[in-house]
């Protein structure tokens, strides 16, 4: 393999390689070897023709392009090794020409790594939120836990707001049953907003074996079929369930903790709500810091990458449905969409994971960030531990480069939020009142807004 030239413009470079006749030999044979099994020659048993024969009946470049795929990922790996070239995405081979001597040469074009001209990344002003918890928050907290952990029991009396009712259900529309109208024995929290507005509110005052018509009015925005239409519900009431929430003192603390005052368990909650809060607090001004740096960066992101990343994205998102017992194609219809807008919408993320992690590569190479190897083995002993695997099975099992790479660029953070200057969040601008009218515009105004006189 011999590189005969590179030309670099607009992000992109164009190789021009020659293989030579006795490589591109080697690569004929191994493309025939391929598909010689399915080969029909008269004269000849199924994949038993030789190479010259098949060549001499369909062409002496019959197995050409199978050679350029059999050949091309080791001499373009080659190639741009020996030239020193940062290229990302797939390359393309633009043009083969077949020299009367033998061998072939390739002309190839690959999209370039960008140029970075790093910007202001140490020193910048983040805004960040200041954490504080106070009694409505934990009073919510213990809310919650109490929430958790009422019991439910049938009451003899007429539902109010709050209780559970069980209950049977038929929507009609203009006397005629609709589709998913129809229900039995369903369970329903008075007071939820899970129902048409005004249907829940018609049930209070019912009791177990009481029978109601209750006229509601579909929304706008509701299936075409029903929307803004008005309907009736035919409903019979079986059973009223009544929340018994517990009381929020000592003997609910040992209940509920391992502490056994109320005073405990608050002081508890405060502590955990504090922390939990400084952690987000904490992410997110380093999200920000590094996001900021990253637009003092100039730099033009070839699109491949940016594809490459969605590409990312979609996956981890496709194995999260998965868990859940979904698949990415059913997700993308029940959100109105295909695949493709879902593509489309995860685009402007996918552009600002590239530019961080360009951001972090680019100081990690001007700060000479280095990882030493006692970091590399703290790291293997932490994901050793979190992955339940021997440390030497995890080191086996990683890519070392990567993850060198990866703690590198996580000291890049840090330098960036350890030199970031956090600023309060400023609040959102208020719309500029509108001009004062004139005394003589506003007069008739003013006159009608005084009350008559009696």
């Amino acid at each position: 393999m011999n590189v005969k030239s590179v030309e670099k413009e607009n992000g992109k470079a164009k190789v021009v390689v020659e293989i030579e006749k006795a490589e591109f030999e080697t690569a004929l044979n191994k493309a025939y070897a391929k598909c010689r099994k399915d080969i029909m020659i008269p004269g000849f048993r199924k994949g038993k023709a030789p190479r010259k024969v098949v060549e001499g009946m369909y062409g002496a470049t019959v197995f050409y392009e199978d050679a350029v795929n059999e050949i091309f990922p080791e001499i373009y790996t080659a190639a741009i090794t020996e030239q020193q070239i940062k290229a990302v995405g797939m390359p393309s081979v633009s043009d083969m020409d077949t020299p009367a001597e033998g061998g072939v040469i390739l002309t190839v074009v690959t999209e370039l790594y960008p140029e970075v001209t790093l910007g202001d990344y140490k020193g910048i002003e983040v805004p960040k939120n200041a954490v504080s918890v106070g009694k409505a928050d934990v009073d919510a907290e213990l809310s919650r836990m109490a929430d958790r952990n009422s019991r439910i029991e049938t009451v003899e009396r007429a539902a109010a707001m709050g209780d559970t009712v069980v209950l049977d259900f038929e929507g009609f529309d203009n006397g005629v049953p609709f589709d998913g109208g129809k229900a039995e024995g369903y369970s329903l929290t008075l007071g939820s907003g899970s129902f048409v507005p005004g249907f829940e509110e018609a049930l209070v005052g019912l009791s177990a074996g009481d029978e109601k018509d209750v006229d509601v009015t579909f929304p706008k925005d509701y299936t075409p079929e029903l929307a803004g239409k008005p309907v009736v519900f035919k409903c019979k009431i079986h059973e009223v369930k009544q929340t018994i929430k517990p009381e929020l003192d000592d003997e609910f603390a040992k209940d509920v903790s391992e502490f056994d005052t109320l005073a405990a368990l608050k002081k508890d909650i405060k502590a955990r709500l504090t922390k939990e809060r400084q952690e987000a607090a904490d992410r997110a001004f380093e999200n920000a810091a590094v996001e900021l740096a990253g637009k003092n960066m100039t730099c033009e992101i070839p699109a491949c990458m940016i594809d490459e990343q969605v590409d990312k994205h979609m996956e981890q998102f496709a194995y999260q449905l998965q868990m859940q017992g979904m698949k990415l194609e059913d997700y993308a219809k029940m959100m109105g969409g295909d695949l493709n807008a879902m593509r489309q919408s995860m685009r402007p993320m996918a552009e600002t994971t590239v530019r961080s992690n360009i951001l972090l590569s680019e100081i990690v190479n001007v700060e000479n960030i280095e990882v030493s190897d006692e970091e590399v083995d703290a790291e293997i002993a932490r994901l050793a531990e979190q992955y339940q695997m021997e440390a030497e099975k995890v080191r086996e099992a990683v890519d070392m480069n990567a993850l060198k790479a990866d703690l590198a660029a996580k000291k890049a953070v840090k330098l960036i939020v350890d030199n970031a200057v956090a600023v309060e969040e400023k609040p959102a601008k208020k719309a500029p009142k509108k001009a004062a009218k004139t005394e003589e515009a506003a007069a008739p105004e003013a006159e009608a807004e005084k009350p008559a006189e009696e």
